[in-house]
């Protein structure tokens, strides 16, 4: 097959998949076109050739590797534009109780609940459950050095995905942090308005919320 081809089918597979696709799935799903093995360094090249195109102001999406793949997101500049397609009605912020949980567990991953409570003060379990549930964290095994063994937590592909990143160490770092704003879409009957939570670094160096 002919680069330019490739590079045609290899826009069309990331444009019409609802998750990130890999380099490696890139290639098999190719070969089973054309029946033959495709080199690895050519689906490189055509993914780059995208990325390129796709980089250009002409466009207000753009190709962005995110969660250990390749995938369509939208600029930052039009995410207040698109936001309006669900309706306030379907947004939901997370409260400033489960953005402190979700701040310590991005930056502090893998960590248990004593953990996250010792650098709160307050107990965890309710953010925790809801931050679960929202498939932000998932559960990461258990600290086997620990007295009775405690559940770790660390952040999900799914969270890495929303942030555009493909691992926590890829992360702002702290000092780098001005404010940040989380919002996630959630069904309409869990909806409901609540105050515009952010996140800001404190003179302690600690990630804080702010009204």
């Amino acid at each position: 097959m002919e680069l330019e081809q490739l590079i045609l089918h290899v826009e069309a597979l990331v444009f019409s998949s609802q998750q990130p696709l890999t380099q490696v799935e890139l290639i098999e799903l190719m070969s089973n076109v054309t029946e033959v093995p495709i080199p690895g360094e050519r689906i490189a090249l055509a993914i780059e050739t995208v990325k390129e195109k796709y980089d250009t102001p002409h466009y207000p999406f753009q190709l962005t590797e995110t969660g250990g793949g390749y995938q369509f997101l939208t600029k930052a500049a039009y995410h207040q534009t698109i936001m309006q397609l669900n309706g306030d009605k379907y947004i939901k912020k997370l409260s400033s109780a489960a953005m402190e949980t979700l701040s310590i567990i991005a930056y502090k991953q893998p960590v248990t609940k004593s953990e996250i409570e010792f650098i709160r003060g307050v107990s965890a379990d309710y953010s925790i459950q809801k931050l679960l549930e929202k498939e932000l964290i998932v559960i990461a095994g258990r600290n086997e050095e620990a007295i009775g063994k405690p559940l770790i937590y660390a952040t999900s592909k799914h969270f890495m995905d929303y942030l555009g990143i493909n691992a926590p160490d890829q992360l702002p770092k702290l000092k780098e942090v001005a404010s940040m704003e989380i919002v996630f879409p959630t069904d309409a009957a869990e909806a409901a308005p609540e105050a515009v939570q952010q996140m800001a670094v404190g003179d302690d160096g600690m990630l804080k919320t702010i009204e």
